[in-house]
């Protein structure tokens, strides 16, 4: 497997790339994981004053949201990737949101100080982390002693075809490695108990875990397919293998099978995430594994 840096310059070059899709699908991808981050925010138990870190906070969510809560708070929203931060920028300027700041930095390696926050959020972000006890011991550092911790991650391709019907037409045509054990990928904590075990290892307590159901609501197919071909990770780096005719192919394939899940003049096709929360205690600082 390649070394944490090297994953990491790979992920900041690829979703640099997205950015722009993730801004031009923001309203659909919101009402999409609006559910996953109405849990995390849930989880939480956030008061008004709350200092809270939102990590690999792409175009905002939940950080944006949490902010809105904390009238006397503060929220910093980080990332990987500073055009995604831009957006989130935007986004709250756009809502009149004042009490954020934005961090580019890596998830395992934080600027903070020990026992910085009294929460933390990770919506998705899981998953891509090069070495996930690391990131993990870091989310636990910062944490005040009683804070918490509350990520999201993708349940198993099956109970998510809003993105398997895209990746099994690709399947069709472009022949896609399966990735190396443990490697960052869309699925790669979709056991359960992985989070929690990751949590419980960095002395986090009464760790828990809770499926939420989401439901990604396009116009048609076509818009189906277009908006995955240019925000999903997976779909965009296999698409960008083939030419046009093979991609047309790819697309008919797609909107041929998400056609199922047509009604009431809408496409909704669901997806299953899983949420994770655990508690620093009050005589733990947070430790490395």
């Amino acid at each position: 497997m390649s070394s944490s840096d090297e994953i990491r310059d790979l992920q900041r070059t690829a979703w640099a790339g997205l950015a722009a899709g993730w801004e031009k699908w923001d309203s659909v991808i919101m009402d999409q994981l609006g559910p996953v981050g109405a849990a995390i925010i849930d989880g939480l138990d956030i008061a008004a004053d709350d200092r809270h870190l939102d990590i690999a906070s792409g175009t905002g969510e939940p950080g944006l949201s949490i902010a809105k809560l904390l009238p006397q708070g503060h929220v910093v929203l980080t990332d990987l990737v500073a055009e995604m931060l831009d957006i989130a920028t935007r986004r709250a300027a756009a809502q009149g949101i004042a009490n954020i700041e934005t961090m580019v930095c890596s998830a395992d390696d934080l600027p903070f100080d020990d026992a910085t926050f009294d929460s933390v959020s990770v919506r998705f972000g899981y998953m891509f982390f090069p070495d996930v006890a690391r990131a993990t011991a870091e989310f636990a550092r910062v944490l005040k002693p009683g804070g918490r911790l509350c990520a999201s991650v993708w349940v198993k391709p099956e109970e998510n075809p809003w993105t398997a019907i895209a990746m099994r037409a690709i399947a069709t045509e472009v022949a896609v490695a399966p990735p190396a054990q443990d490697a960052p990928t869309m699925f790669r904590c979709a056991a359960p108990g992985y989070i929690s075990a990751l949590y419980e290892n960095a002395g986090l307590r009464d760790v828990a875990e809770w499926d939420v159901p989401v439901e990604l609501v396009t116009e048609s197919p076509a818009q189906y397919w277009q908006m995955i071909s240019e925000h999903v990770s997976l779909a965009v780096a296999a698409l960008r293998q083939v030419d046009e005719p093979t991609r047309e192919r790819i697309r008919s394939h797609a909107m041929t099978n998400v056609s199922a899940f047509e009604q009431d003049g809408r496409v909704r096709v669901p997806g299953l995430a899983r949420c994770v929360v655990g508690t620093k205690g009050s005589d733990d600082r947070g430790h490395c594994p």
